[in-house]
């Protein structure tokens, strides 16, 4: 019987870069990864786009990356399931939806939209914020309240005000109104920092 045992290490940001002045492994004394590449056999991934279930062009990520090491295909992201649902319309008829906005008209009452509004296309994408105030507008929802989570963490820090700008101009031509704004360091901690995010539910 075979005892030889397989360790699969996973090291996120490792990577083949372009081996210039501002590729940092290729550039860092690495003597014992040269080694692997020079004597043992490997082979190299793409890690972005359409290789890992992203749009073509979108920048991977960890969680892209661990979702599709080993599975021995392509896994699509929820970005791309979301793109495709609004390409071919069937997001028009998505039966949830159409359940909360005739919901929302037959006992009057207000549809809020809770997420982050950024263009990282890692855990959103404002395109499809914009889409569901659209919806809402065709099926006549009176009230669609807006509470927004900026970014920066997946975009460039900066970005928040540009994007709620964009949101803003948007909203002109469909149902919605902004009425909170808070930022992803309290609306999305992950490390289990409650006093974070009691800050953005108490808003």
């Amino acid at each position: 019987m075979n005892t030889k045992k397989v360790a699969l290490l996973i090291l996120d940001g490792w990577g083949l870069g372009d081996h210039s002045k501002a590729d940092a492994i290729y550039n860092a004394n690495t003597p014992f990864f040269d080694n692997c590449l020079k004597t043992q056999a490997n082979s190299t991934l793409r890690t972005d786009g359409e290789f890992v279930g992203l749009p073509d062009g979108q920048m991977g990520n960890s969680e892209v990356g661990h979702l599709n090491i080993g599975a021995g295909r392509v896994i699509y992201q929820d970005l791309v399931k979301i793109n495709k649902a609004i390409k071919e319309k069937t997001i028009d008829t998505n039966q949830t939806l159409m359940d909360a906005f005739s919901y929302a008209n037959k006992n009057k009452v207000t549809v809020h939209f809770f997420g982050l509004v950024s263009d990282g296309g890692i855990h959103s994408h404002q395109n499809h914020l914009y889409k569901l105030c659209e919806l809402a507008k065709e099926n006549k929802v009176k009230k669609v309240f807006i509470h927004a989570i900026t970014d920066g963490r997946d975009c460039d820090p900066k970005s928040g005000l540009g994007q709620i700008e964009q949101l803003e101009n948007q909203l002109k031509n469909s149902a919605g109104e902004l009425v909170s704004v808070v930022g992803r360091y309290y609306a999305m901690d992950r490390d289990n920092r409650w006093e974070r995010i009691k800050i953005a539910y108490d808003m």
